[in-house]
């Protein structure tokens, strides 16, 4: 199955934001290189916010080019078989962190948000923090930093707060 075909199914499974996600839907529809960041017209991303739920805590990264604390994402590779993997891998590669596992249940939410590139469909899931997690930054973020969930509200902006809330909700 190809990447394409695995977000439709996704997409088609996922039971919230019912006309965000037909949105998502017709943007795929309409365009076959809707995952890709060479398609103009926007793309799928895939993100993943990094939660250890045992110490109340997120892994936020202060984005290098947005200047913003944001969940650890961003676009879809070749490689990747899934969405979920996609996720999966941005917020392993962002985070440092070994071990992610995604929380069950596919993706928490959706975010479509324009950025310098193009508008990102942004499919995001939660990934859950090894007990003992040591992250360490990359080269995409300026900062790396664990925030309380009462923090997080004064750091980041309301998509970032929307995904914690939905996360914390499934938890």
């Amino acid at each position: 199955m190809s990447l394409h075909d695995d977000a439709v199914l996704v997409l088609k499974g996922y039971e919230d934001q019912d006309e965000l996600r037909q949105v998502y839907l017709d943007h795929l529809a309409a365009h076959p290189d809707g995952l890709w960041k060479s398609c103009g017209d926007g793309h799928v991303t895939a993100s993943a916010l990094v939660i250890d739920p045992t110490r109340e805590r997120v892994l936020l990264t202060l984005h290098r080019k947005l200047r913003m604390w944001l969940q650890m994402g961003g676009h879809c590779e070749p490689e990747d078989a899934t969405l979920a993997a996609a996720a999966l891998r941005e917020g392993t590669e962002e985070s440092g962190v070994a071990g992610l596992t995604l929380l069950p249940g596919g993706p928490v939410r959706l975010d479509r948000h324009h950025t310098p590139c193009a508008w990102h469909l942004d499919v995001q899931y939660a990934a859950l923090a090894p007990a003992g997690a040591v992250e360490a930054i990359s080269d995409e973020s300026l900062d790396l930093r664990w925030f309380g969930y009462d923090e997080v509200a004064e750091v980041a902006d309301d998509s970032v707060v929307r995904l914690l809330a939905a996360t914390r909700a499934r938890l």
